[in-house]
């Protein structure tokens, strides 16, 4: 299973096409849609959100909400192309000067893009622009539809953004709040500091990142591979997450801490329960051991920085004369930490569906949930 994106922040539309679906996997464009909306949301979205309101269109693979085992096409119409039709045309006849960048700022990909490819910071921007993670968002919780038709279920919440941790203790009733919370937390608390901070943030010219929390439930052991470093499910993983913009860390269960400890605090012991199978005691693992998952909930977190685009900018150059200048700014969010949240809910979904396709190809859903429910019987027979 695989996917290709194109398209610019400020082009006509985004595109993605997905190869490699199972025949028979019923699609919902409202639950795409839905995804798609929330990403626009949170505390601190900028200008842009206001424009655009995200609905995918489904031009290829699917007919009568299911898909034929064709590849699905998708677009996602930007609204803001209307101010831009000029500036972004792929006709002769462009408008080069008007939206012309010539000083990079700090944090993106300017600078290296525009030496790179050697051609004009707008260029690199629209394409580096996180509103990319539009489609990506689209074509993963279509992998995320497959998943759940298999009993798979994947949740996020935010675990800190800037200086503000809210409590979080992984009980059915701060999911409950998660599920209603503008910042996807769990602490009520917690939510009125963020929201301090955010002002403060606002006030500031600064901007803001933060600790997101991504976990998956009920998937089988047996996931990835150890036999050759590019199988290891937490490898690919770990490389999905961190192809989002903004994201520069990840870490799977204890994460980081587990340098700080002895092995007996950190490793799972394995327990047995006649008819359900092996099962670990705890899961500082995160789910995955030997790039494999091991029955337990995959658990990642991943480390995104504050947006770098800032309303005090930072010093750059001018390209033409050299001169050190003040970085130019295009409209941006203060915060997208909770918006960030549903892109890797659906990244994630994409990379666990892909492992499930590996193990268990299959040409049909039917064919599909048949062969996992098979795999799970085994399983708790061992």
């Amino acid at each position: 299973m695989r996917y290709l994106t194109a398209g610019e922040s400020h082009g006509p539309k985004l595109t993605g096409i997905v190869e490699g679906l199972p025949a028979g996997l019923t699609i919902s464009k409202p639950e795409i849609d839905q995804a798609l909306q929330e990403r626009q949301k949170g505390p601190g979205r900028g200008g842009r959100m206001k424009i655009e309101q995200d609905q995918v269109l489904i031009t290829a693979g699917v007919r009568g909400e299911l898909t034929t085992g064709a590849p699905v096409a998708l677009e996602v119409i930007n609204r803001d192309w209307a101010n831009w039709e000029k500036v972004m045309t792929p006709e002769k006849e462009v408008d080069w000067e008007s939206k012309k960048v010539i000083a990079p700022r700090p944090g993106h990909a300017d600078l290296t893009g525009s030496l790179k490819y050697h051609t004009e910071i707008r260029n690199v921007l629209e394409r580096a622009s996180a509103r990319e993670t539009a489609m990506r968002v689209a074509v993963g919780n279509i992998a995320r539809q497959l998943l759940k038709n298999l009993g798979i279920q994947i949740r996020g919440h935010v675990v800190a953004v800037g200086a503000v941790k809210p409590q979080w203790g992984n009980t059915d009733q701060e999911w409950e709040r998660v599920a209603v919370s503008e910042w996807k937390v769990g602490d009520q608390e917690g939510e009125k500091r963020l929201f301090e901070q955010l002002e403060e943030a606002k006030r500031s010219g600064e901007s803001l990142g933060g600790i997101l929390e991504i976990q998956v439930l009920n998937l089988p052991a047996g996931l990835g591979s150890y036999v050759q470093w590019d199988r290891k499910l937490d490898g690919k993983l770990a490389q999905a997450v961190l192809s989002v913009q903004a994201m520069k860390g990840v870490a799977f269960g204890l994460g980081f801490e587990a340098a700080q400890r002895f092995g007996s605090e950190v490793h799972d012991p394995i327990a047995y329960n006649a008819g359900e199978g092996y099962r670990r005691i705890s899961n500082n693992a995160g789910g995955i051991e030997g790039g494999m998952t091991n029955g337990e909930p995959v658990v990642l977190q991943a480390a995104m920085k504050p947006i770098p685009t800032l309303y005090h900018p930072l010093q750059t150059i001018n390209m033409e004369t050299k001169e050190e200048v003040k970085a130019s700014i295009e409209r941006s969010d203060v915060c997208a930490v909770p918006a960030a949240l549903v892109v890797l809910e659906n990244v994630v979904a994409w990379e666990i569906a892909q492992a499930v396709l590996e193990k268990f190809p299959g040409d049909t859903m039917q064919e599909l949930k048949r062969v996992v429910d098979d795999y799970r019987e085994y399983l708790k027979s061992q």
